[in-house]
């Protein structure tokens, strides 16, 4: 396997990640229309890339599914079950900051994942993996930018009331 494989391999499983989690996300916070509804529509991105990412695998012999899916078993729903139970005796306002801090960090990374591979694609003159990187990039970068801005407005109402 080669470099580029596993980076195209990191970033799809990432991606999956980063759609799992705003789907997670969004329906936690139910009660935040903007949460919910901005969060179902930012893993609509998330998702098209995991598409995207397996098409552009298979030119390297990479077999990856093409919709983002919860790969998470038996021990990760239990995770999320527990975290569920603790979250509801929780006070709303600091899961959501937990869960706005989680989400940014992932799609910072993504964004990273992304940069990478833009260089790579651009090193090797992999004009369709570079076009794939400029097209998905910027979306990514909006996915971070906006849990960063939420996190910011959120903060201060959460933490000084």
């Amino acid at each position: 396997m080669s470099r580029i494989d596993m980076a195209i391999r990191e970033l799809h499983r990432s991606e999956n990640k980063l759609a799992v989690d705003l789907l997670r996300m969004a329906d936690r916070h139910k009660a935040d229309h903007e949460i919910y509804y901005v969060g179902r529509d930012l893993s609509r991105w998330s998702q098209q890339h995991v598409t995207e990412l397996a098409r552009v695998g298979g030119d390297y012999g990479l077999r990856l599914d093409e919709e983002a899916r919860n790969e998470s078993g038996l021990f990760a729903t239990m995770e999320q079950k527990a975290s569920e139970l603790v979250g509801r005796h929780r006070e709303p306002g600091l899961l959501l900051l937990a869960d706005l801090r989680h989400l940014y960090r992932d799609a910072s990374g993504v964004s990273l994942d992304w940069e990478v591979l833009a260089q790579a694609a651009q090193a090797t003159q992999d004009r369709e993996l570079l076009a794939l990187a400029k097209r998905c990039h910027p979306q990514t970068l909006r996915q971070a930018r906006w849990a960063n801005a939420k996190l910011k407005e959120t903060s201060a109402q959460v933490l000084v009331s």
